[in-house]
C-alpha cells in the first residue's frame, strides 16, 4: 500500500485583515445603520417592518416616509406635475424656499413634455410643438433670465425641438437620459427632509465617505495596507427587499 500527501500552501493574511476581523460592530449600531438608511432613503414598508423586527423606534412616521416615496416615484415615472402637486401638498415651502429645485422640476416637466411629442414624417409641425412651446413662455421663461446657468438649461433644453432624438450629441443626449430624473428626484428627497430638519443623507453615505478618506489618507502616509481593501456592499442576493415581502426599493 502507498500512500501520498498533496502540500497545499495557505496563503499569509495581511496583519490589516486579522485586525479587522477583530472589531466587532454591535449589532445594535448596525440595525440602527439598516433603519436610517431605508427612512431616508424612502423605503417606507423595509423601515416599517425593520424597525418592529429589530426593536427600534421608527426614525419618522410612516406615512410622511410613504408620501416622500410617492413624490419620488413620480418623478422617475416622469409624472412631474404629479410629483409637484403631491411636494405642494406635504409641505408648500420646499420650492417656495428652493428657487433652483422648483425650476429643475419645471424644466424636467418640460423635458417630459417633449419626450412625448410624436413629431410628423413630413409637414408642419407647430401644432405638436406648441404645448410645449407654451409651457417653456409660462413657466420657465419668466424664471430662467434671472440665473445664467438656468437660461443655458432651458436653451439647451429646446434644443431638442430641433434635433433627431436618435442622432443627439452627448450634451443633449444626457437630458433625455432617465439619469436626470434620479438626480431631480435625489433633490427632491433630500430638501424634504432639509425642510423636516432631517438629515438629508443617509448616515452610512457618510461613513462610506469617510472610509474612503481614512484609506486615502493610510495610503499617501505610507501605511501598510493590503493592495486592495474590499468595502463589503457589493450584493450577494438580486433584490433581498422583494424576497421578505417589501416594496421594491427606488432607482
Amino acid at each position: 500500500m502507498t500512500s501520498s500527501t498533496a502540500s497545499t500552501t495557505t496563503p499569509l493574511r495581511h496583519s490589516f485583515e486579522s485586525r479587522v476581523d477583530d472589531v466587532k460592530p454591535m449589532k445594535s449600531d448596525i440595525n440602527a445603520l439598516i433603519l436610517d438608511y431605508l427612512t431616508t432613503e424612502g423605503y417606507p414598508s423595509a423601515a416599517a417592518r425593520f424597525s418592529k423586527e429589530a426593536n427600534l423606534r421608527p426614525h419618522q412616521e410612516e406615512e410622511s416616509v410613504k408620501a416622500r416615496q410617492q413624490i419620488q416615484h413620480s418623478i422617475h415615472l416622469g409624472s412631474i406635475q404629479e410629483a409637484i402637486n403631491g411636494l405642494n401638498e406635504l409641505d408648500p415651502q420646499v420650492l417656495d424656499s428652493d428657487p433652483a429645485l422648483h425650476f429643475a422640476l419645471l424644466r424636467l416637466q418640460l423635458v417630459e413634455l417633449i419626450r412625448a411629442c410624436k413629431f410628423p414624417a413630413e409637414g408642419d409641425i407647430t401644432p405638436t410643438i406648441a404645448p410645449v412651446i407654451e409651457f417653456a413662455s409660462t413657466h420657465l421663461a419668466p424664471r430662467a433670465p434671472s440665473n445664467p446657468e438656468w437660461l443655458e438649461d432651458l436653451e439647451r433644453t429646446m434644443g431638442l425641438l430641433i434635433f433627431d432624438h436618435n442622432e443627439l450629441q452627448p450634451q443633449l443626449a444626457a437630458i433625455l437620459h432617465p439619469d436626470l430624473r434620479k438626480s431631480v428626484a435625489d433633490r427632491v428627497n433630500r430638501a424634504i427632509l432639509k425642510c423636516q430638519n432631517q438629515r438629508r443623507d443617509a448616515a452610512i453615505r457618510s461613513l462610506v465617505r469617510l472610509r474612503a478618506w481614512a484609506e486615502n489618507a493610510a495610503r499617501d502616509s505610507k501605511k501598510d495596507l493590503p493592495a486592495h481593501i474590499e468595502l463589503g456592499l457589493d450584493a450577494h442576493e438580486s433584490n433581498d427587499t422583494q424576497e421578505n415581502g417589501h416594496e421594491p426599493m427606488i432607482t
